[in-house]
């Protein structure tokens, strides 16, 4: 039976990945960018910052069930955005592709889905296909 609590949950963590990789539309394309990719232009500490709501977004996968490889592989998603988005330049255009957290999101809706804690096709608070 889906969990409301559980649905709050992935809603607030929508809303977080939608601003760390979505939030705002390049003017004139369909290109999006969130926090994630300003904080990267920060030289040294921005891909840093970037990595804390990538961490609670993991943390709290596992709070709410997620699977030990499933986290694993949101580890992976939040690594590989840290890594190749620590280079200069091409780490940030790397960022506007990669969108790392959004991808995580989507991985912990699927599996919550599976298991029955949300119901199936349940509406995204604001991440659709086109933000993703």
């Amino acid at each position: 039976m889906p969990d409301p609590k559980i649905a709050a949950d992935l809603d607030r963590l929508d809303r977080l990945a939608h601003r760390m990789d979505a939030l705002f539309r390049v003017p004139g394309t369909s290109i999006r960018v969130g926090a994630d990719s300003l904080l990267g232009l920060i030289p040294g500490v921005g891909d840093t910052l970037a990595l804390a709501p990538a961490g609670y977004i993991i943390a709290s996968a596992r709070r709410l069930g997620a699977p030990w490889p499933l986290i694993g592989r949101m580890g992976f998603n939040a690594g590989v955005d840290a890594i190749i988005g620590s280079i200069p330049l091409l780490g940030d255009i790397f960022d506007i592709g990669w969108k790392g957290n959004l991808r995580n999101v989507r991985l912990l809706r699927a599996h919550l889905e599976r298991k029955g804690a949300i119901p199936k096709d349940s509406p995204q608070t604001i991440i659709s296909e086109k933000t993703a």
